[in-house]
């Protein structure tokens, strides 16, 4: 209807002479319209929009479909502004100038119907403006054979040339890093006559060709397969140094564009990660008692692979028969501080048999996962002054160089090592993680001064600025010494012998650095480390851990917080119920409306455990090796849920509704705490 559409106001009208009517046919989708002054106006319903120029007149340069808001009519109109084009740059093909109402200018492309602020640019050289069958616009770039729906301006190509660049250093950059691990091959000894030996001894084989990369990069060709690969086809699979031996007949060798070691398998065209010179190793029955870990584990690097060969010396070292703790849930550190530490470190390798005071329950593995998160809580709370958190907004624990205050601090660090140890040893996990630096001193690796930044921010920031700027011109009259306050005591350390009267400068600031993370790292807490250590290799041997990093290490300790659900569901079996049961349906209903906290108490309510290991659900513990988190149906709709944590197994009784389970599964793993028999 005509009430949507407003009339144009007094003063719009382009003219102050009122318009003859006419009485030419209006097309299709328009209507002509009078207002109350008797003008006559044009209505365009499908655009929505008036204007006073008959729609079959042609459209001038400058003139606009829509008639714009006039200034009051006692004012008369600003003639429009002239544009002076004397010393502009043509438009290109298709393009119009306009201005709006305000005297901005602005740019119609007739071409693709679009309107712009900016000044169109020509194309740029080598660049081709094109029509598809359909009437799109697209670009052809001549120079590098390409086509973009976006206008390309000199600008934009700019960009692009320098990402290509940059993009260029970067993969010379991961070529680098893919052949961080590459044994040193014969044809990187250069002899004389200054040719590699491949190349002086032997041509390359039938079907391969040589070239070169634009960025000189060398690469072979083999037209029999039509593949390409980076690997001298003569080298390939041998060492020049005699350390590594040659892979299988029908194997390769290559690397992902991450840089992780992959092995392809000709003959039976499949890849794996897994090195086939340790399968056959192992297939020979090489591996075992009389084979060297340092032989197999130059082979493969992947932390699945590091992670079977420690459970394998785990298990080769253990003992029969089990030790026995007993201790109290009130008194967990204190209790389990004495029985530890009573027992010989060797005896820890034994399988462990964990007893509550006061409850029934039998240890198959769930109770002694309990113990040891229970335990980790509170023998690394830092309320008991032994680690410390290393910063307001980093969790991660550390040891605190103010555990003197307990005159024993040195026992109880060797009792953490111990348990942290065994831990480790029997594939449990703990509550708390420390640092990476740490983990990184347990690994023996060195610190260094980016490990700075994890544990003591401002500390970093304050050695970066005098690393990046000159202190001779600031006279900031440093000296090679360090203060330090511990619980009100101030102590000056010198860095050096005679630290205290060599004064840093830009020629020696370097050293100072250095030797200032060293003693940030080391500041009060050599002791407290070697206690530590010294407790952690009597269960377990430090040389063990040398083929992880820090960040590995931190994964077998801690496994994994984050609860995948689909993961969690997909891995879960079930007794007396099927998935489509609506008790089942329900069950992780509720378990996907709960928070992240809920569900980890749901975890340990089942399992003992907070903590999924690496491999996810598949890999859950129970008594006997991997066991799956289980559902089984059993008793009535008025039982709460029970848990069997040596076996990740929770009866699930056949509630009525799903808010009825939810309630009681909520008050199993909030109220309920200990163990019982059947």
């Amino acid at each position: 209807s005509s009430s949507q559409y407003s009339t144009p106001t007094a003063g719009s009208q382009p003219a102050r002479e009122s318009r003859p009517a006419d009485e030419r046919p209006v097309p299709a989708d328009w209507e002509a319209r009078q207002d109350e002054l008797g003008r006559t106006y044009y209505v365009n319903h499908d655009a929505r929009m008036t204007q006073w120029q008959h729609p079959s007149d042609p459209v001038e340069t400058g003139t606009r479909t829509r008639p714009p808001r006039p200034p009051p009519p006692a004012v008369p109109a600003a003639p429009e502004p002239s544009i002076a084009v004397s010393n502009e740059v043509p438009l290109p093909q298709g393009w119009e100038k306009r201005q709006d109402n305000f005297g901005r200018v602005y740019y119609v492309d007739h071409v693709s119907r679009v309107t712009t602020w900016n000044r169109p640019q020509a194309l740029p050289a080598g660049w081709e403006m094109r029509t598809d069958p359909r009437g799109r616009t697209y670009y052809v770039d001549h120079n590098s054979r390409t086509t973009s729906w976006q206008r390309p301006t000199t600008e934009t190509v700019q960009n692009f040339r320098q990402w290509e660049t940059q993009r260029e250093r970067y993969g010379q950059t991961l070529q680098q890093v893919s052949e961080r691990f590459m044994f040193h091959r014969a044809q990187d000894v250069v002899e004389e006559g200054g040719k590699t030996a491949p190349e002086k001894d032997q041509a390359l084989p039938d079907g391969w060709e040589k070239r070169i990369e634009a960025n000189g990069r060398v690469y072979y060709v083999n037209h029999k397969n039509r593949t390409t690969q980076w690997e001298d086809p003569r080298t390939q699979g041998t060492s020049g140094s005699g350390l590594e031996e040659a892979l299988p007949q029908g194997w390769e060798m290559r690397f992902t564009s991450e840089g992780v070691r992959y092995f392809v398998d000709h003959n039976t065209r499949s890849t794996t990660y897994q090195d086939p010179r340790v399968v056959s190793a192992a297939s020979s029955k090489q591996v075992g008692a009389t084979a060297s870990p340092s032989a197999i584990i130059a082979y493969d690097r992947s932390f699945r692979w590091k992670l079977g060969q420690f459970r394998y010396l785990c298990q080769s070292n253990s003992l029969p028969s089990h030790v026995k703790i007993n201790i109290s849930r009130d008194t967990i550190f204190e209790d389990s501080f004495n029985q530890v530490m009573r027992h010989q470190a060797y005896e820890l390798r034994r399988r462990l048999y964990i007893q509550f005071k006061g409850e029934e329950g039998l240890d198959y593995g769930g109770v002694a996962r309990e113990w040891f998160f229970l335990l980790s809580k509170e023998c690394l709370n830092p309320m008991y002054c032994l680690f410390e958190y290393s910063s307001n907004n980093n969790y991660g624990l550390q040891i605190n160089c103010a555990s003197g205050v307990n005159p024993d601090h040195l026992q109880y660090f060797r009792f953490t090592g111990r348990f942290i140890a065994t831990a480790l040893y029997h594939s449990k996990f703990i509550d708390s993680g420390f640092t990476l630096p740490f983990y990184k001193r347990m690994l023996n690796k060195k610190l260094t001064f980016r490990d700075l930044e994890s544990i003591d921010p401002e500390f970093y920031n304050s050695l970066n600025w005098v690393k990046e700027n000159s202190i001779t011109e600031c006279d900031l009259e440093l000296y090679f010494c360090a203060d330090f306050d511990c619980l009100g005591k101030l102590t000056n350390h010198e860095l050096k012998p005679g630290g205290a009267g060599v004064l840093v400068t830009d020629a020696n600031k370097e050293e100072y650095i250095d030797l200032m993370t060293n003693w940030r790292f080391n500041r009060g807490i050599e002791e407290q480390m070697t206690a530590f250590l010294d407790g952690f290799n009597e269960v377990v041997p430090l040389v063990w851990l040398q083929y992880f990093d820090e960040r590995e290490l931190e994964l077998m300790l801690c496994g994994m917080q984050e609860v995948d659900v689909e993961d969690w569901q997909r891995h879960t079996i079930y007794r007396h119920y099927t998935k489509s049961n609506k008790q089942v349906i329900w069950f992780w209903q509720a378990v996907r409306a709960m928070d992240h906290e809920t569900r980890l108490r749901l975890l340990q309510f089942v399992t003992g455990t907070c903590r999924v290991p690496v491999g996810g659900f598949a890999e859950l513990l129970g008594s006997n090796g991997p066991q799956r988190f289980c559902i089984e149906r059993v008793g009535k709709e008025t039982w709460l849920p029970r848990s069997h944590t040596c076996f990740n197994r929770l009866d699930l009784p056949p509630y009525r509704s799903y808010e009825q389970l939810l309630e009681k599964l909520t008050m199993a793993i909030e109220e309920t705490e200990g163990f019982g028999q059947e």
